[in-house]
């Protein structure tokens, strides 16, 4: 791109908070390129996984559903670099993204020539091309006339700014003053970074995925060994303890099944054993439905589990004594949380250890630390809905 035609890049990021030099990572990315005369020549978007927790979700709507299977920044690294190579960046609040932007490169040993006063900043710009001096993105758009209707999105949020930059070109005429920044931008010496072309991920994608997880487990390759259906049973129980199958449990539950040799039918079966354990339980029907719903088996088939005999199940059970995490930014406030907990008579802990027996997670596909630890040693994560009805049955 380096020998091409001048041109702009436009982009936006959604990241987990504002401190790129701390803890703080890019979740979303998006670029929209445009000629020297500003009209559009391409747009590009992914979701990033930032392997931590997403931060202010309230704010950007990102679920970790949908970046569980979304590229890291190591993955698109090279692939970002070919679409900003050459041309003038441009954002609003430039200084914002090029902050962020280089402090990933950096996490990957790369300096970046991405400097504030070679790009264009719509924002710093908007009181030259503007009345009333306004500021946000949403302000800036309402006042030049245009339309920003989903916002807190990389690439809504960069189309916006890229309508700025060709309203301050209609204004400024064929030479505005930034027009030096060509030179600069394609002088600029970039690092060669591999591209790994990993596929890119949309928001929403987790809610698009067609079909019941169990169409993922394949035909058995290995030997089934004695204990193999105990062994998918118990992680079963655990994921159902709150009656959700996050993105990253119904992955669990393919993998185990798979390293166990259970095939699809046999998967299918276990999951009629387990209800038919719950309803000799003594699980009420409206629950059992729920969790027919949630393992795929249609009413018919669930309508008579009662009548085929159950199956020992070592199911999961929370005592007094047990020790609980609490991660992300729950409805009303962890404390309010961890006091539920103590009057159940369970233990709240700072940390995920070996000795910690639930997490819950005010998303269950949460990233964080905790998450990925309590995952490691197999501990279950819940809702806090999820919570509330163990701590509700526990009183029963």
């Amino acid at each position: 791109m380096a020998g091409g035609p001048p041109c702009y890049a436009v982009l936006d990021l959604e990241t987990t908070g504002l401190w790129p030099h701390r803890h703080d990572r890019v979740v979303e990315i998006g670029v929209v390129h445009l000629s020297r005369s500003g009209e559009p020549t391409g747009r590009w978007s992914t979701l990033v996984n930032p392997e931590r927790d997403l931060g202010a979700q309230h704010i950007h709507g990102i679920s970790a559903a949908d970046v569980l299977h979304a590229p890291t920044f190591a993955g698109i690294a090279g692939e970002l670099v070919d679409l900003l190579r050459g041309r003038v960046p441009v954002a609003h609040n430039l200084a914002f993204d090029l902050d962020f932007l280089t402090a990933e490169f950096a996490r990957l040993g790369f300096a970046v020539p991405l400097r504030l006063e070679h790009g264009v900043c719509t924002m710093e710009e908007a009181p030259y091309f503007l009345p009333h001096m306004p500021r946000t993105l949403a302000d800036c758009c309402a006042v030049a006339g245009i339309r920003h209707d989903v916002r807190h999105d990389a690439l809504a949020d960069a189309e916006a700014a890229a309508g700025l930059l060709r309203t301050y070109l209609a204004s400024a005429g064929p030479l505005p003053h930034w027009d030096h920044l060509f030179e600069t931008a394609m002088r600029a010496r970039w690092p060669e970074v591999p591209r790994r072309d990993a596929p890119r991920v949309r928001r929403g994608v987790a809610a698009e995925r067609q079909g019941h997880f169990t169409a993922r487990v394949p035909d058995p390759s290995v030997e089934t060994p004695a204990d193999a259906a105990e062994i998918y049973l118990t992680l079963l129980d655990r994921v159902l303890l709150d009656h959700h199958v996050s993105a990253a449990e119904a992955d669990s539950l393919v993998e185990v099944a798979t390293s166990v040799g259970l095939g699809r039918e046999e998967v299918r079966r276990l999951h009629l054993e387990y209800l038919s354990a719950r309803a000799h339980g003594g699980t009420a029907p409206r629950d059992l439905a729920t969790l027919a719903a949630l393992l795929g088996v249609q009413a018919e088939d669930a309508a008579g589990v009662e009548a085929r005999p159950g199956r020992v199940i070592a199911w999961f059970e929370l005592r007094p004594g047990d020790m609980v995490v609490f991660t992300g930014d729950m409805e009303g406030g962890r404390e309010a949380w961890e006091a539920l907990a103590r009057k159940a008579g369970y233990v709240p802990h700072s940390g995920v250890t070996k000795k910690v027996r639930l997490v819950v997670a005010a998303d269950p596909d949460s990233l964080s630390g905790k998450a990925r630890k309590a995952r490691a040693y197999g501990i279950p994560i819940v809702t806090p809905g999820g919570f509330s009805r163990l701590v509700r049955d526990s009183r029963t």
